[in-house]
């Protein structure tokens, strides 16, 4: 299973932008996917996740400005991202668990990193 991730750039404080992140290869299902961002020197925090079927969990410092949603037929997972502040300045990597057929367990796969910069 292979996580492709884009849609990250630069942006003025205030401005918008949309992640996405594409799952392909050999997958019988998608259970959570998740948003993470690292700044670097510190841990990585997660950000937002959403379940199959639909309920959405965010961190403190995003509730209200990011929205996590997804669509199953496409294996993809998107975050809006609006409000931006400066502090929302890192690199934002996807990850999920999938399984890759009936009798498979559920498998952690991470997509690459895409930097977003918030800065005036």
């Amino acid at each position: 299973v292979q996580l492709q991730v884009s849609g990250g750039g630069s942006v003025q404080p205030g401005g918008s932008l949309r992640l996405s992140c594409a799952a392909s290869g050999s997958i019988f299902h998608i259970a959570f996917m998740r948003w993470y961002r690292q700044v670097p020197g510190k841990q990585r925090e997660l950000v937002a996740f959403i379940s199959s079927g639909g309920s959405a969990t965010y961190a403190d410092s995003v509730k209200g400005r990011f929205t996590i949603f997804r669509d199953n037929a496409k294996s993809t997972v998107y975050m809006q991202m609006n409000s931006l502040k400066p502090e929302d300045t890192a690199v934002y990597y996807c990850n999920a668990d999938a399984a890759t057929s009936y009798s498979s367990i559920l498998e952690e796969y991470w997509g690459q990193g895409t930097q977003v910069t918030v800065s005036s």
